[in-house]
């Protein structure tokens, strides 16, 4: 199956710049119909002008609550025909409606081996914890942080003179390689 993908951003958006080369490299049975960010300065968004992809801006203060924002959003990707959703440093929390509308049909990539070091700067709770080995994780998600059910993983050292940095481009590394096994092993087996 085709997955038509939306991707939602709140950051720099490297993981989906990846996702939409991987979809014009033809890397992946994919297309991205639509990346929707709730942060009018996002850096991904700008760079997402490269490329001939439909993107937009959501502002949660923009709307009477959290329910009609996201509303807004599966309106988006209803009218877009997306049939799965990325998460790519999202970080606005998904409601359960929203999430039961498109159950298994949400995941999202974390800078940590979950369940180890969830929510936010997983990386420099690693080091804190001067672990071996880090990584990152695809879940699908749920209404709770960094919880929902693990898809896969992808480990790297943390060699002892490890800075939060130099985890955090180790990490990023593996995310985007990571990501792009999940879609292509989603698109395979999805109906």
């Amino acid at each position: 199956m085709v997955l038509n993908l939306g991707i939602l951003i709140s950051q720099d958006g490297s993981n989906m710049l990846n996702i939409v080369k991987a979809c014009h490299e033809k890397k992946i049975q994919a297309n991205v119909k639509i990346v929707i960010s709730n942060n009018p300065d996002s850096k991904g968004l700008k760079k997402l002008k490269n490329f001939k992809t439909k993107s937009t801006i959501l502002l949660l203060k923009d709307f009477k609550n959290k329910k009609a924002y996201e509303e807004k959003i599966n309106e988006l990707f209803k009218e877009n025909n997306v049939n799965f959703i990325c998460l790519a440093g999202y970080m606005i929390i998904l409601e359960r409606d929203f999430l039961e509308k498109w159950k298994k049909r949400v995941i999202n990539i974390h800078p940590s081996l979950l369940p180890s070091f969830k929510g936010l700067e997983p990386q420099k709770q690693a080091i804190q914890k001067k672990v071996k080995f880090s990584g990152c994780t695809v879940h699908y998600v749920n209404d709770n942080i960094d919880d929902g059910e693990i898809i896969d993983q992808s480990i790297v050292k943390v060699d002892k003179k490890e800075t939060v940095e130099s985890l955090k481009k180790k990490i990023l590394l593996e995310e985007h390689k990571l990501y792009i096994s999940v879609l292509t092993k989603i698109s395979k087996v999805l109906k």
